[in-house]
């Protein structure tokens, strides 16, 4: 799903919802209260949120695993492996796909090692049998069945925490003051826009920017798609970097691609000479017969204070 409008702000939709917005907090409560979290003989780092959709997680992850690495330790990432059909098993970019291990953890595995499992107690068990002496969780913030001995939420900072009322009235995983309870920093991507932070104000906060990577093309006329959260994230990165979208096309999040879209947006470029942009994230679910025709929009993060951060997760 694409992330909807009246999230955003408390409207006539959101308060329509907000009913069923207090089951589903409900529910995810008791389920966080009721079921004892089973610690493993490793430290375990969960990278997660309070809010559905894209805030920067996979990249936070990436860039944490490789400071991780710089101290010397040998970093595992455990992850469920959302839309994928497989569980306990090691990701082999080479050997499987999105459809069975999900997008994201193709693109954790580049940086260290990604054990997918449904259970992650036991995704966490099967990484340090294979060596890990630390574990990241990419998202699980709200999943109790492990123990997390360090909890960052990130947060993008444009659009906060939107209306703050749960799903589907807002995009709230839980409310806040039930999730603040259990994190112990805050990661903060881009400006704090919303003013977010002051509600954090007792939690160490890291700030951090996403940078894009400066595109190789003489094209600057461009057509972009994207299958993630927040689509129009994705777009502006691609206009700071001196592109020009002509057109663009939106997917749900974690949309598995088909043939026939991809020949759509190339017989699209081809007809208006522009070439193609899409995230690293949609790249890897991409036909391989069609990848040479489309180009990727690397990023990096960029910590504002780098070793703060670093003291933090070493300590």
């Amino acid at each position: 799903m694409k992330t909807p409008k009246h999230w955003q702000t408390k409207n006539f939709l959101s308060l329509l919802l907000f009913l069923p917005s207090c089951l589903y907090a409900l529910a995810t409560k008791l389920r966080i209260k009721y079921i004892t979290p089973k610690k493993v003989k490793v430290p375990v780092i969960c990278i997660g949120n309070l809010t559905a959709g894209g805030s920067g997680k996979t990249p936070v992850s990436i860039s944490i695993a490789h400071i991780l690495k710089q101290a010397g330790k040998k970093p595992y990432f455990i992850s469920r492996g959302y839309g994928g059909n497989l569980s306990d098993v090691e990701v082999d970019i080479n050997l499987h796909s999105p459809m069975e291990v999900g997008d994201e953890p193709l693109l954790l595995v580049k940086e260290a090692p990604v054990i997918v499992n449904h259970n992650r107690y036991e995704g966490a068990q099967k990484a340090i049998n294979e060596g890990a002496d630390i574990i990241i969780m990419d998202d699980g913030f709200q999943n109790p069945s492990l123990h997390k001995d360090k909890s960052f939420l990130v947060i993008d900072g444009n659009i906060g925490l939107g209306n703050m009322f749960p799903i589907p009235a807002g995009p709230m995983r839980e409310f806040y003051s039930q999730g603040k309870k259990r994190a112990d920093a805050v990661i903060m991507l881009g400006e704090d826009k919303t003013n977010i932070a002051n509600k954090f104000s007792d939690l160490p906060i890291f700030y951090g920017d996403i940078i894009p990577q400066a595109p190789q093309t003489e094209n600057k006329n461009i057509i972009a798609f994207a299958g993630i959260g927040r689509p129009q994230k994705f777009y502006d990165s691609l206009k700071n970097c001196g592109l020009n979208i002509t057109k663009t096309f939106d997917f749900p999040d974690h949309y598995l691609y088909k043939s026939d879209d991809i020949k759509k947006i190339i017989k699209t470029a081809e007809d208006m000479g522009c070439e193609i942009f899409t995230t690293s994230k949609d790249f890897v679910k991409i036909p391989t017969l069609y990848k040479s025709k489309i180009k990727v929009l690397e990023i990096t993060i960029k910590w504002q204070n780098e070793k703060k951060l670093k003291e933090f997760i070493n300590n």
